[in-house]
């Protein structure tokens, strides 16, 4: 394992969110730049300290594609290790609803654009997924896989 908490003999998971945002069958996307490498991903990103993981879902999705949504569903809580840097993720993918857009709002850094695309144009770049479970998540909200919020609980709140 490479993780930086190995040394001090913890083993510690990135926490991650990602949503699944669907409209008129398309999914919002974000292409970023990655080591000068174009990947695909859902809008994604880390729990920050003292957000819920909806809080995050909700941020990471305007932060990395300008666009303001709700959060309807869970899809899944995955686990996955990168086999490039052997970091492990923990990942609670929401669906999410489309409210509203501000085409003007900066992009996270690295963000290179959002964009709408089909299932199988998702599935046609597998190659430049940024994981597995980005086209594992698309399918199983097609398939109809949601849980209610409820799962969550936040005893900080």
């Amino acid at each position: 394992m490479t993780d930086a908490s190995t040394e001090t003999g913890l083993w510690l998971p990135h926490v991650t969110v990602a949503t699944v945002v669907e409209k008129d069958g398309r999914f919002l996307m974000v292409e970023e730049d990655i080591h000068g490498q174009l990947i695909l991903n859902q809008p994604a990103g880390h729990l920050n300290a003292g957000e819920t993981l909806v809080d995050a879902a909700i941020r990471e999705t305007l932060e990395e594609t300008a666009w303001h949504v709700n959060i309807d569903h869970v899809i899944e809580i995955s686990q996955w290790t990168s086999p490039n840097s052997g970091t492990h993720f923990v990942r609670a993918c929401f669906a999410g609803s489309p409210l509203s857009h501000e085409p003007d709002r900066t992009l996270d850094e690295g963000i290179v654009r959002a964009i709408w695309m089909s299932r199988d144009e998702v599935a046609a770049n597998t190659h430049r997924l940024r994981s597995p479970l980005v086209l594992h998540h698309i399918d199983h909200y097609i398939k109809g896989k949601r849980f209610p919020l409820e799962l969550f609980s936040d005893y900080d709140a």
